[in-house]
């Protein structure tokens, strides 16, 4: 059962290369939806695997074999106790991280709704009288582009159009979930944590091509991102944790991916997409497995599993 709970807390480790390919192989869409399903998978598969062990760990122990009601302590690998410890020290390092995270971006959001609330919109347009040019996607319902009057002077009448687009497309396919996964996925475990700047740049260039095949030109659209990303470098964004925009990511990157055809598939973008799903259905299985294999033996130190009813069938007279 030890090496099956390998695999979840090993299988992370792999997503660096697999998750910077990718981004660069497959089209922006399907990377972003495979990439956050991998992520999720991945870190809830080496939480549980991190669970188990703990757990595995503690029930060698006749005091707490006491508390779960078992005949005897666990019967279980002699190496399960001297690393329950170490899992136990990961889990609480992970909780502690995860939610701090979770209520920083929280309240930045709640923050940021606040102050878009309180001031009028025009539709979906909230524009707020600031002469630092900034932009973003401010999820919620209704949701809503916040802009700064000094983005709006940053930038010609068409370039706005563009920029609005790529917000409108982050709304429009909640990319802050996507952002969220990542985030929080990355305090689970740290093989993830490079893939949560490969979802980011995922999240911009689904709505760069979006927003392209809005305005129909795809150098408007490179046009209009790499001169808001540069007018918002200079400036302090007030963009909350957890907020999609345009001015994102690696701007260079991504301009240079619009300036160029449209994306083809690539000949390994199968491969990729294989893999990927491959790292997380088998680090999910193990975990399962780990999982199951430890409630086994649990029924069984209790004196209500097939084994331990047959050796008390053999031991009657």
């Amino acid at each position: 059962m030890i090496t099956l709970l390998l695999v979840p807390l090993l299988a992370p480790c792999a997503m660096p290369l697999l998750a910077r390919h990718a981004v660069a192989r497959l089209a922006p869409g399907a990377a972003l939806r495979v990439l956050t399903l991998t992520v999720l998978v991945l870190a809830g598969s080496s939480l549980a695997a991190l669970g188990t062990l703990v757990l595995t760990g503690l029930l060698r122990l006749p005091v707490f074999a006491a508390l779960e009601k078992l005949v005897h302590p666990l019967d279980a690998n002699p190496a399960a106790l001297p690393l329950a410890a170490p899992a136990a020290g990961m889990l609480a390092v992970c909780a502690w991280q995860l939610a701090r995270s979770a209520l920083r971006q929280a309240g930045g959001l709640r923050s940021a709704r606040r102050s878009a609330d309180a001031r009028p919109a025009a539709g979906d347009l909230c524009v707020i009288d600031s002469p630092g040019p900034d932009a973003y996607a401010l999820p919620g319902r209704p949701g809503r582009i916040v802009v700064t009057t000094g983005m709006l002077r940053s930038l010609g009448p068409a370039e706005r159009e563009a920029l609005f687009a790529h917000e409108r497309a982050h709304l429009a396919g909640r990319h802050h979930l996507h952002l969220l996964v990542a985030e929080l996925a990355a305090h689970c475990h740290p093989g993830l944590r490079p893939a949560r700047a490969a979802v980011r740049l995922a999240v911009e260039r689904t709505a760069d091509e979006a927003a392209a095949a809005v305005t129909g030109d795809r150098r408007l659209t490179a046009r209009a991102i790499g001169r808001a990303a540069l007018a918002a470098s200079a400036a302090r964004t007030t963009r909350p944790a957890g907020a999609p925009a345009a001015t994102s990511g690696p701007v260079p990157q991504r301009v240079a991916a619009l300036l160029a055809p449209p994306h083809r598939p690539h000949r390994l973008a199968p491969l990729l997409g294989g893999l990927l799903m491959l790292c997380a259905g088998l680090s999910l299985a193990a975990a399962g497995a780990g999982a199951i294999s430890l409630h086994e033996r649990i029924e069984i130190a209790q004196g209500e599993g097939p084994a331990a009813a047959h050796a008390g069938g053999t031991g009657s007279p």
